[in-house]
């Protein structure tokens, strides 16, 4: 079939390559020249794993192109529309922009029976404003919201848990409906639920599940702030209550919580979408959810402060990571960045790493320091905190290698993914985050 993808940033990007692998032939569009020079030289403009294979496969294919141009839209079944939806700078609520300016210009070149799908996390309600002007080209408005997991973006495209497809309560939906199985089959025969619902409910899924995650990840934080006053260790209590399988143990996992471009400002754009339908009390409770989370980047930067004594000027801090997650460059509201801007605020001398996120961190950040190499990072340094969980720092850092680089013997583990025993017993002051 032949598809095209409006929005090449990290979700158009992916699932172009992605529907060229399983055999459809593809056009990505995007106003952006240097990143469509970029695609179409075969190179991906972010770090994701598995994307650099597939994308040179599908142009080399001849499945798979990129382009500026609107009009190469034209004679493709079903059109992905994938573009950004940042939060507002004036207000929680999400930006539309983007997405009207998308449609508006695809509607020229759309052909009757076509099907546009929708893919950005948008507000409920979208969907019902932008479809008379899809209607009036003759074609067909479906929502197909998007479930990816940096760092595994690719595998969730093309082998995802669940699809969800959004459509009108008429003939033209149940078309829709049997073509986007057609565009998903490979997944769809191996029985990958395919679950067809209205507009509505589907752009709803995308964001209740963004914020039952945010509220899990910060309800096992807000024990961590009570382990905190009363000793307890919030990972043997994660554990514990991981085990009733009404909750699961996935998700649980106390430190400084979560980021990126997607958790943050999507339940932000949710509480104020509820606010407009005057049901803002509904999901009021995502206010402290957000509250929360960022309640922990300050409490990771006091345990270094208590760490080094109460003072953290002129002190040298190495900070293990800056992607807001692991295999990810993406720095987008990255705790660990915070955390490194804050330190650095108070005078400390703060040097970060991180396998693949350097370049993105410099541009946005360029008053920090950056080491690529994770050994010079931590020379001399008086204190460490660990930030994002790359393998490099959780697992394969030993602490008697770093005791033979460091000035210091101070580690902050903002993940609660290091060895709290054997980092002690290698002569280190650790502090977790909820933990003794």
């Amino acid at each position: 079939m032949r598809l095209s993808v409006i929005g090449c940033g990290y979700l158009g990007a992916v699932h172009a390559a992605a529907m060229a692998s399983i055999g459809h032939e593809v056009v990505g569009i995007d106003v952006d020249e240097r990143k469509i020079a970029a695609l179409s030289a075969g190179e991906a403009p972010f770090f994701e794993p598995g994307l650099p294979e597939i994308l040179a496969e599908g142009i080399a294919s001849g499945r798979l192109s990129f382009t500026t141009d609107m009009s190469a839209a034209r004679g493709a079944a079903v059109h992905f529309v994938g573009v950004g939806t940042p939060q507002q700078k004036d207000s929680y609520a999400a930006d539309l922009t983007y997405v009207n300016a998308a449609v508006d210009a695809l509607v020229p070149f759309l052909s009757p029976g076509d099907i546009v799908a929708g893919k950005s996390t948008v507000p409920v309600g979208t969907a019902a404003d932008l479809t008379p002007r899809v209607e009036a080209a003759g074609a067909t408005l479906v929502w197909n919201p998007e479930f990816l997991r940096e760092g595994f973006a690719v595998e969730d495209t093309i082998d995802p848990d669940r699809l969800v497809v959004g459509v009108p309560s008429d003939e033209a939906g149940a078309r829709a409906a049997d073509v986007l199985r057609e565009v998903y089959h490979p997944a769809v025969a191996k029985g990958t639920p395919f679950i067809v619902t209205d507009l509505a409910t589907a752009e709803l899924v995308k964001v209740a599940a963004n914020a039952f995650l945010a509220t899990k990840i910060s309800f096992i934080n807000a024990m961590a702030e009570i382990a905190e006053v009363t000793g307890a260790d919030v990972t043997q209590l994660a554990d514990a209550i991981g085990h009733d399988v009404r909750i699961g143990r996935r998700f649980l996992g106390a430190g400084i919580g979560f980021g990126g471009g997607c958790l943050p400002k999507d339940i932000r754009a949710f509480s104020a979408r509820a606010e407009e339908l005057g049901r803002g009390e509904s999901v009021a409770f995502l206010r402290e959810v957000d509250e929360i989370n960022l309640r922990r980047r300050e409490r990771a930067v006091q345990l270094v402060i208590e760490g080094l004594g109460g003072q953290v000027f002129e002190k040298k801090i190495a900070v293990l990571g800056a992607a807001f997650k692991p295999h990810s460059d993406d720095i987008r509201d990255s705790p660990a960045l915070d955390v490194a801007v804050r330190l650095h605020g108070l005078g400390a001398d703060v040097v970060v790493t991180d396998p693949e996120a350097i370049a993105n961190a410099r541009r946005v950040h360029p008053q920090l320091t950056y080491i690529d190499e994770r050994d010079e990072a931590i020379r001399d340094a008086d204190a460490v905190i660990l930030v994002t969980e790359w393998d490099e720092y959780r697992r394969d850092l030993a602490p008697e290698h770093a005791s033979t680089l460091t000035a210091g013997r101070v580690v902050v583990d903002g993940r609660n993914g290091l060895d709290a025993a054997a980092w002690r017993a290698a002569g280190w002051t650790y502090y977790g985050m909820g933990r003794p």
